[in-house]
């Protein structure tokens, strides 16, 4: 008669996690994996918007990080200021860019993989 070895159960898993308790866990894995490619599409679906200086520059941003749109107020274009026309560019497209990183956690910060290396 062959000896059982402590904390061996069914299945070959420690703690005897058996074809049942497996099933359930693949199912509950299948499930977390169709929610997050869900997200990732609805985060690339996302189109953002980010006004600087006023609303005197907004740009939109779509979840692939392209800009889309580029709006500047006729009355930003001084000839005499371009430095703060340029300014206010770099600030309404890195807004755009950290809003994005905004829904993109808020989409993606629910499935917590940090357990399973990730």
């Amino acid at each position: 008669m062959a000896k059982r070895r402590p904390g061996r159960g069914g299945g070959g898993f420690p703690g005897g996690m058996g074809g049942a308790n497996m099933n359930q866990l693949m199912k509950q894995a299948q499930k977390m994996q169709e929610e997050m490619a869900k997200a990732q599409n609805e985060i690339q679906e996302s189109v953002v918007e980010f006004s600087a200086g006023g609303g005197m520059v907004s740009c939109k941003m779509n979840g692939n990080h392209e800009l889309l749109e580029l709006t500047i107020d006729p009355d930003a274009v001084d000839p005499e200021d371009v430095d703060m026309l340029q300014d206010m560019i770099i600030a309404a497209v890195n807004g755009a860019k950290d809003e994005l990183e905004k829904l993109s956690e808020s989409k993606m910060g629910q499935f917590n993989l940090g357990g399973l290396g990730f």
